[in-house]
C-alpha cells in the first residue's frame, strides 16, 4: 500500500492534468451553456494554477485552445488579447530594470543609503527595509533581495566576529596580533556575472543554536593562515555565558535582517504600477472590463494611492520585527548595543564594497538619466490635478499616448545609445582602430533576463476576463452576489482581503489577481459599488505573501540562507498580514475614497465591455 501511494505521489502531477478536466467535464455536458462552458475553462486553470502541475505560463494558453473550441470566442479574438497596451508596460519597466541591473546601478544605490545609515541594529534595519523597497519599486523583488541578503549577512557577520574578538581580549582569553585581518565578511565581487548566486555560507551566526547545545568548552585553539597559534585558554563559566548571550543576540539579529529585506521587497513592490505584476493586471483588466474608465490607474495615481500606504506599511512591519527580534530597548538598538570597534569594521565592510564599484561609468550615468526621464514622463504624463503633456500635445480626441508608449521610448534607448563614450581616432592597444562600442543593452541579454512567462500570465488574465464577458459568465456571478449589497462596503473589502492574502500563501499572486478580479469586478457592478473599492485593495492584497517560503520568491531566498525557520516566517508574517490589510483599508478608506471618489458608483462602471 505505501509503494502504491509513492508511486501515485510521484505521477501527481500527470494525474492532476489528466483527472482535472475528466472530473469538471459534467459541468458543461449537464448545462450546454456558454456561461457553463467558461466557468470549465476558469475553474481547470484556476487548479493548474494552485497545483503547478504544468507551467504556469503554459496554463495561461488554454483559453487560446478552450474558448474557440467551445464556441466561446474566436481564435483572433482570443489570441489578440495576449499582447495589449499593459503588457507594453510591463515589457518597457522590465526592459529599465534589467538595464539597471545589468550595470549594477542597484549596487551603488543600496551601499550608498547604507553608507549613510550606519550599522546600529535597528538603523541598520531601517537602511536595508529602505533600499530594499525603493529598489523593489522598479526592478524585480527576487533581484533585490538576492542582492541585499549577502550584504547584510556580511556586514551582521562583521558585527559578530569583531564582538566576540573584544569580549575575547576583555577576559584575556587571546593573544592576537593587532594586523590579522577577517576574511568571513568578504562578499562574492557581483561584478564578475550578471546573474546573482547565492551561496549561503556557514558562519557562527548560522551555527550559533546549535554551539549552544556543546555546554561549556575547557579548552580554545584559535589558529591563523599565517601560522600564529594564539594562546590557548581555559572558558570560564562566566565567559561561555556571554558567548552564548552574543551568539543568540545575532542569530535574532540575523533573523531579523533576512525577514526583513524579504518583506521590504514585496511591499516595495506594491508602491508602483510597474512593480509588481497584479499592479499591471489590475490596470489591464479595469482597461479590459470598463473601456470608458478615462484612465482612472495610470502611474500616477497609482503611486498618490499607493506609496504613503507603502510607507505606513514599511513602518509597522519595521516596529513589529524590532519588537520580535530586537526587543524595545531603544539605548542599546540605536546607540549602545556594538562596541565602537565593530560599527568601525562592519562599516568598513559596506565601504570595501562600495570602493570595489569605482567611480560612476559612462554606462550607469546613461541608465541613470534615462530611469529619470521615465519616471518624470510617466508622473507628468496625466498627473490629474493638471493637463499633462501628454493631453496637450497629443490626447487631445483619444488617448493615443499611454504609460506604455512611453515606457517602450524610453526603453528602446537602451539599444540606441552606447555604453562607452565612442572614440573617433586613435588606436587601441594592439594598434588596431578602436571598436564601435556596444549599446546599453542587447538582446542576449534581455532574452536571458526577460521573465517572458510572466507576459503570458498576463494575457491568459486578459484573455479569460473577455471570455468572462463573451459568455456572459460575469454577469451570472453578478446576479449572484447580489444578496452582499446588504453588507456595508467596508465589511465586504476587509473579508475580501482577507480571502485573497489567505489565498497567495500557497498561490502566485499573479494567478491569485488573475483569478479574483473578474470576479470582483462583477460583484462590484452588481451591487452598485466601485469597481476600485474592491479591487485596488485585494490586489495589493496578493503582494502580501509573508507567511510561508513557497510564498513567493522574495522568502524563498530568505529561507535559503539557514538562519529561518518555517515557524519563523510563519510566526512574524501571520501578523504583518492583518497589519498590512488593516493598513490598506484606512488607505482605502482616507485619501483613496478622495482620489478615486469611491463613495459613488462611476458611471463608467454602469455597462462593462460587451462585445
Amino acid at each position: 500500500m505505501a509503494g502504491c501511494l509513492t508511486c501515485l505521489w510521484r505521477y501527481r502531477n500527470y494525474l492532476l492534468i489528466v483527472l482535472t478536466p475528466l472530473l469538471i467535464l459534467p459541468l458543461p455536458l449537464i448545462i450546454p451553456s456558454p456561461e457553463a462552458k467558461c466557468g470549465f475553462v476558469i475553474i481547470v486553470m484556476a487548479l493548474y494554477w494552485c497545483t503547478e502541475c504544468i507551467p504556469l505560463a503554459v496554463t495561461a494558453l488554454l483559453p487560446v485552445i478552450f474558448f474557440p473550441m467551445m464556441g466561446i470566442m474566436e481564435s483572433g479574438e482570443v489570441c489578440v488579447q495576449y499582447l495589449k497596451d499593459s503588457n507594453m508596460l510591463f515589457i518597457g519597466g522590465l526592459l529599465v530594470a534589467i538595464a539597471v541591473e545589468h550595470w549594477h546601478l542597484h549596487k551603488r544605490i543600496a551601499l550608498r543609503v547604507l553608507l549613510l545609515v550606519g550599522v546600529k541594529p535597528s538603523l541598520l534595519m531601517i537602511g536595508f527595509m529602505s533600499t530594499t523597497a525603493f529598489l523593489s519599486m522598479w526592478i524585480s523583488n527576487t533581484a533585490t533581495t538576492a542582492m541585499m541578503l549577502p550584504i547584510a549577512n556580511a556586514v551582521l557577520q562583521q558585527l559578530s566576529d569583531t564582538e566576540a574578538m573584544a569580549e575575547e581580549r576583555d577576559l584575556g582569553l587571546t593573544g592576537a596580533k593587532s594586523g590579522h585581518e577577517n576574511h568571513s565578511a568578504e562578499i562574492d565581487d557581483t561584478n564578475k556575472s550578471n546573474d546573482t548566486e547565492l551561496k549561503p555560507k556557514e558562519s557562527s551566526i548560522n551555527q550559533a543554536e546549535d554551539d549552544d547545545s556543546k555546554g561549556t568548552k575547557d579548552m580554545e585553539i584559535i589558529s591563523k593562515d599565517n601560522g600564529v597559534t594564539l594562546e590557548v585558554c581555559d572558558r570560564s563559566p562566566e565567559a561561555e555565558q556571554r558567548r552564548i548571550r552574543r551568539e543568540q543576540k545575532y542569530v535574532n539579529l540575523s533573523k531579523g535582517m533576512s525577514l526583513s529585506v524579504c518583506y521590504a521587497a514585496s511591499i516595495g513592490g506594491t508602491a508602483t504600477l510597474t512593480g509588481t505584476t497584479p499592479n499591471v493586471i489590475l490596470k489591464g483588466q479595469i482597461d479590459e472590463l470598463f473601456p470608458g474608465n478615462g484612465d482612472v490607474i495610470n502611474f500616477a495615481s497609482w503611486f498618490g494611492f499607493s506609496f504613503p500606504n507603502m510607507l505606513l506599511m514599511l513602518a509597522l512591519s519595521w516596529l513589529w520585527l524590532q519588537f520580535l527580534y530586537l526587543g524595545f530597548n531603544l539605548k542599546k538598538s540605536f546607540g549602545c548595543g556594538t562596541s565602537k570597534d565593530g560599527d568601525r569594521e562592519a562599516y568598513q565592510v559596506m565601504k570595501d564594497e562600495y570602493k570595489k564599484l569605482g567611480s560612476m561609468t559612462f554606462a550607469e550615468g546613461c541608465v541613470l538619466v534615462i530611469f529619470i526621464l521615465l519616471v518624470l514622463l510617466w508622473f507628468t504624463r496625466e498627473p490629474g490635478f493638471i493637463p499633462g503633456w501628454a493631453t496637450v500635445l497629443f490626447n487631445k480626441d483619444k488617448p493615443y499616448v499611454t504609460d506604455g508608449t512611453v515606457a517602450i521610448l524610453m526603453s528602446t534607448l537602451f539599444f540606441c545609445i552606447p555604453s562607452k563614450i565612442p572614440r573617433l581616432s586613435g588606436t587601441s592597444d594592439d594598434g588596431k582602430p578602436h571598436e564601435a562600442p556596444p549599446t546599453l543593452l542587447s538582446w542576449d541579454i534581455v532574452h536571458d533576463k526577460m521573465p517572458w512567462s510572466i507576459i503570458l500570465l498576463l494575457g491568459g488574465g486578459f484573455a479569460l476576463a473577455r471570455g468572462s464577458e463573451t459568455s456572459g459568465l460575469s454577469l451570472w456571478l453578478g446576479e449572484s452576489l447580489v444578496p452582499l449589497q446588504s453588507i456595508p462596503p467596508y465589511a465586504i473589502s476587509i473579508l475580501l482581503c482577507l480571502l485573497v492574502a489567505t489565498f497567495t500563501e500557497c498561490s502566485s499572486n499573479t494567478a491569485t489577481t488573475t483569478l479574483f478580479l473578474p470576479i470582483l469586478a462583477s460583484m462590484a457592478t452588481a451591487i452598485k459599488l466601485h469597481p476600485l473599492y474592491v479591487m485596488l485593495p485585494c490586489t495589493i492584497c496578493a503582494s502580501l505573501a509573508f507567511m510561508l517560503p513557497v510564498a513567493t520568491p522574495p522568502n524563498a531566498i530568505a529561507f535559503s540562507y539557514g538562519n529561518l525557520k518555517v515557524m519563523d516566517m510563519a510566526k512574524s508574517g501571520f501578523i504583518l498580514n492583518f497589519l498590512g490589510v488593516a493598513t490598506i483599508n484606512i488607505a482605502l478608506n482616507t485619501w483613496g475614497t478622495a482620489m478615486f471618489q469611491l463613495n459613488t458608483f462611476p458611471d463608467w462602471a454602469n455597462v462593462t465591455n460587451t462585445p
